[in-house]
């Protein structure tokens, strides 16, 4: 595997300013050298300017945020992630990698979760080369390779989870929005740890059920939701009849007897469970025949 070493390569203005001089002073000499017929000196200046203008193919810029990896003949020699103007030898072919935060949102996959609903699922992966050496030479398009990889996480998580959490303690894609990305990042990092990328961040940017199965999951949680909302009522319409008959045998307001108590329940019951408003009834007879 390869692994990145950083270079420090020469100051590019001095080399800049030495090779002009240079090929000022060799041009001149084939002038000067020429017209008194000097051969040998003419053959000399001309060989010093071409080898000073190759060299001028040695010099390049480093932006910020940006490295050049150095190939010589095929070997690797190393990277300049410094910012600036250096010189380096001309046989040397520069690489340019960006160090930049990048991000990119996946296709909206159509996958089946852990349930065998069909869902749609995409993700959004912020992520930055760490590693030149690793992202220029141990995979063929870095780029390519993050969006492939991105989007084999994405599936394999949709895969690995329900959409709805149906018991207590289950994890699901649309409830526990902090596991579900941080589990994400993991898996996609570690499918990118060999090409050298570093991933930042990694969450979900759309989830929903497959259209053929909206309509009926759409009812399915609204049966759920009616059927929690009648619990909570249930429950505290209980409690609420629990406490008035307490408070009424504890100030003895009326002597209730067990039928009685059945049929204030009832009532209460009734009333405090009914999605409609209480109708009233005046009760001008008795409980007894």
């Amino acid at each position: 595997m390869y692994r990145e070493r950083q270079l420090s390569p020469k100051n590019g203005l001095v080399w800049l300013l030495l090779l002009l001089t240079v090929s000022v002073l060799a041009f001149l000499t084939i002038i000067r050298s020429a017209p008194r017929e000097q051969f040998g000196a003419v053959i000399l200046g001309v060989l010093v300017l071409i080898v000073a203008l190759f060299c001028l193919g040695g010099l390049f810029i480093v932006n910020p945020n940006d490295a050049k990896a150095l190939v010589l003949f095929g070997k690797y020699v190393g990277t300049v992630k410094r910012d600036g103007f250096f010189w380096a030898n001309p046989f040397l072919v520069k690489r340019r990698v960006s160090l930049r935060v990048r991000n990119f949102e996946t296709a909206k996959l159509k996958v089946n979760d852990n349930h065998s609903n069909p869902i749609e699922i995409g993700a959004v992966v912020v992520w930055k080369v760490v590693d030149t050496a690793e992202a220029m030479f141990e995979v063929d398009d870095y780029s390519h390779f993050v969006v492939m990889q991105s989007e084999a996480a994405v599936r394999a998580l949709a895969q690995s989870y329900p959409y709805d959490a149906h018991g207590v303690n289950e994890v699901a894609l649309s409830t526990h929005v902090q596991e579900v990305s941080k589990a994400l990042q993991q898996a996609v990092a570690d499918r990118l740890q060999k090409a050298g990328v570093e991933v930042i961040e990694a969450r979900l940017s759309h989830l929903a059920y497959a259209p053929e199965i909206a309509s009926a999951m759409l009812r399915r949680q609204q049966a759920a939701a009616i059927i929690a909302a009648r619990q909570k009522i249930v429950e505290g319409a209980v409690g609420m009849v629990e406490t008035a008959l307490s408070m009424i045998g504890d100030r003895g307001l009326v002597a209730l007897d067990e039928e009685r108590k059945a049929s204030m329940v009832s009532n209460l019951l009734v009333v405090l469970c009914s999605d409609r408003d209480a109708q009233p009834v005046v009760n001008t007879g008795t409980l007894y025949q």
